[in-house]
């Protein structure tokens, strides 16, 4: 379970004062797959980071199944894995087989076994044909899976991902929010399409900082497009 009590995100201000990214933030988060929708600045990056400790709140405070983001920081990214809007921002070795093989060094001691388990996972993400290939030759959305390939490679409780279909076209889009459907894992992820945040039991509106809706997919989507309007 991921616990938001009263968290609030502030930032300095350009008048020396401060603002507030994320007003204060009372959630109990369970479902199998939650979509953030709301427009730019709203505030959806940072409800993400704030579960994994990428972000720590201002004050109040977040927890995932029963530790606290800011005291036990670490124990929480093990748990909770994150893949970023642009991967290119994440995956740090010069090919794939190396990306997972690096993601896993912490679970399999044995470099050949270490190789042959990185392998199996490409495989399983339809994308071993591409290990050993410079992550600059992949395509938008071989990258993408790529990057939740290495992040999901070690079974985290929970996955986030920040607009994983962003800049993709429609086959990719729709092979990445296949994949997402098909993890065991509980997924949160943002998102500007309407019909993406329908892959999902529940859904949040944010907007100004704030949680205006919360609740059914298609409903916080007609909720939205009516905000939109106003």
């Amino acid at each position: 379970m991921i616990r938001f009590t009263d968290a609030s995100v502030t930032a300095p201000g350009e008048d020396g004062g401060s603002r507030t990214i994320l007003h204060p933030t009372t959630l109990e988060l369970g479902e199998h797959r939650i979509s953030v929708i709301g427009a730019n600045g709203s505030g959806k990056s940072t409800l993400l980071k704030l579960i994994n400790g990428l972000t720590l709140p201002t004050s109040g405070g977040v927890s995932v199944n029963g530790l606290d983001t800011a005291r036990r920081g670490r124990e929480v990214r093990r748990k909770v894995g994150f893949v970023f809007t642009d991967p290119l921002s994440q995956l740090v070795m010069p090919t794939g087989r190396e990306d997972v093989e690096l993601s896993l060094r912490g679970r399999i001691r044995r470099a050949d076994e270490r190789r042959a388990a990185g392998m199996r996972v490409l495989e399983s993400y339809g994308i071993g044909h591409l290990a050993d290939r410079s992550i600059y030759d992949l395509s938008g959305g071989e990258r993408q899976l790529l990057a939740i390939a290495v992040v999901a490679a070690v079974e985290p409780a929970v996955l986030v991902a920040d607009e994983p279909t962003t800049l993709l076209d429609l086959r990719n889009e729709q092979t990445i929010r296949a994949v997402l459907r098909a993890l065991p894992q509980q997924v949160l992820f943002t998102t500007h399409n309407l019909s993406f945040a329908q892959d999902s039991d529940r859904t949040l509106v944010l907007d100004g900082g704030r949680v205006e809706f919360d609740g059914d997919p298609a409903e916080a989507v007609a909720f939205y497009q009516e905000l939109c309007l106003r």
